[in-house]
């Protein structure tokens, strides 16, 4: 990429600029570019890795994984990636009050190649501190590289800015394309902990690139805009050790008694990921400090979040449910080509990068008509076509019995129909967001429509728990069902939504 930087000869110092953009954008396009290099293909191999067990002398797969049940990877893989969005909030919050966007940044990518380096080591305890350590620190990252993409330009009103979040946006949907092809090939098809390993240098490779790169970037970056006082700091700091004290000796304690499990870990997790949204929603709702406009919008914002939530529960299974359907169940040819389960993975970014320039022209050409569906509707699409998806995923569930493999046209046109929902609702969800924000939680909202996330996940995660077959066909079709009813219910209360809604269209 850096063969992109040119001579921008409109600047007064005629400065290297990248595709005319601040330079400091190529080096937030990179480290993010490899950042998600390394978050996606670790998530490639997350459930396979799971599943596996000794190896297949038939087969000539390679075993080594942890041997888990399918339910219990779901819900693992599940609470995993609620984690990240969860941890989107405390990274927010870091960056405002503690170390600033910049130094959260180089914080995160050392606490995710670390991550990855332990699931590289062999062994369960070192699994569990990788995904902890890469969970962590994706949430501290996420939340402030993308800040500091803003403050490469003047203000909201840069004509620059929207093109350079979407510069910024193909760097995300680049690094997850091509990570499954290799990270996910070495690890899957030849060795597990080669392939974390090399997730752990892309993260690497990110962060050496970042740090080189840091002189490019704007000062704000480096400020703490809201740092804590002596006297927060120390109460801060008494109540994180006092929590963590109490979780050690209660764990402590359940290990002494021999009575640990696993569910021991990932219940409290998930009923965390489900009752912090409720709480975080309920505060704020409750804060008298709203005026009537700000209850109201929050009223109607409500229903965009449970819709956003039933609309990742189905999604994301596209790294759990769909993997495992994709290994066991479906062809691993294409004319006479063999090729990795993983490669599914690389779907999506691939249909965002191709689609989204069409979505962005269909919703202009349609406004230009005064036709563009509205918040509302985009979303009900969105909901009907995730629901859609799994509709058309029962087909191939039923073909697929006994040895019969079906067709990976199947989970390719599964993929897509998913892709299309994508773009429905996600830049319609990240834009009613800061649109629909209290004055006084602006800074905080986005962290909230991450939670949305955060709660989807965690209710697949707590189905799977408490014994549901996700890769059951009846399950399937519930969720399906669920999700389209979803739809048509929000755009059947569209009126009384938007009425709610206020000045928000």
């Amino acid at each position: 990429m850096a063969s992109s930087l040119t001579k921008d000869s409109a600047s007064p110092a005629a400065e290297k600029t990248f595709f005319g953009h601040p330079r400091g954008l190529a080096t937030l396009f990179m480290t993010e570019m490899w950042e998600r290099f390394s978050y996606y293909g670790m998530r490639a191999l997350l459930v396979y890795y799971l599943v596996s067990g000794g190896a297949d002398a038939a087969t000539g797969s390679q075993g080594g994984g942890l041997a888990m049940t399918a339910a219990t990877t779901t819900a693992i893989y599940s609470v995993y990636v609620s984690m990240v969005y969860l941890m989107a909030m405390p990274g927010g919050w870091f960056g405002d009050r503690v170390w600033g966007a910049r130094k959260t940044v180089a914080i995160a990518g050392f606490v995710i190649m670390a991550g990855h380096l332990s699931l590289a080591i062999p062994g369960q305890a070192m699994f569990f501190v990788g995904l902890v350590l890469v969970a962590a620190g994706s949430g501290l990252l996420k939340a402030n590289i993308s800040t500091m993409v803003g403050h490469l330009y003047d203000g909201p009103d840069d004509p620059r800015r929207d093109g350079g979040f979407t510069l910024f946006y193909v760097g995300i949907n680049l690094g997850a394309f091509v990570a499954p092809f290799i990270v996910g090939t070495v690890g899957k098809e030849h060795n597990w902990h080669l392939g974390f390993a090399l997730a752990a240098l892309g993260m690497g490779l990110g962060l050496t690139q970042f740090l080189l790169g840091t002189k490019n970037l704007s000062p704000k970056s480096s400020e703490v805009p809201n740092p804590l006082s002596p006297e927060e700091r120390k109460a801060v700091l008494t109540k994180v050790v006092l929590v963590v004290l109490a979780i050690a000796v209660f764990y402590g304690a359940v290990v002494a008694l021999g009575a640990y499990t696993l569910n021991w870990a990932l219940v409290p997790l998930t009923l965390a990921g489900l009752l912090i949204p409720i709480a975080v929603l309920t505060r704020i709702k409750r804060d008298k400090d709203l005026s009537g406009a700000e209850q109201s919008k929050m009223t109607a914002y409500i229903w965009f979040f449970i819709a956003a939530a039933v609309f990742w529960m189905i999604y994301d299974q596209g790294g759990s449910t769909l993997s495992l359907f994709a290994d066991d169940k479906t062809a691993d040819t294409v004319f006479g080509l063999g090729f990795s389960a993983t490669w599914y993975q690389s779907l999506n970014p691939l249909f965002v990068m191709a689609l989204a320039p069409v979505f962005a022209w269909l919703w202009l050409w349609l406004s230009r008509k005064n036709q563009e569906p509205n918040t509302i509707v985009k979303f009900s699409m969105g909901l009907v076509l995730v629901g859609a998806s799994f509709f058309v995923f029962i087909v191939p569930m039923g073909m697929a019995t006994g040895d019969t493999k079906v067709s990976p046209m199947w989970l390719v046109s599964i993929y897509m129909i998913q892709t299309i929902g994508e773009l429905c609702l996600s830049p319609v969800g990240l834009s009613v967001t800061t649109k629909m924000a209290p004055q006084k939680y602006a800074s905080q909202m986005m962290g909230v429509w991450f939670l949305a996330v955060t709660a989807g996940d965690c209710t697949t995660s707590l189905l799977s728990i408490g014994g549901v077959d996700l890769n059951g066909t009846w399950v399937i079709g519930f969720q399906a069902a669920a999700a389209v009813l979803a739809g048509f219910a929000v755009y059947t209360y569209r009126k009384k939504v938007q009425g709610l809604m206020g000045d928000v269209h």
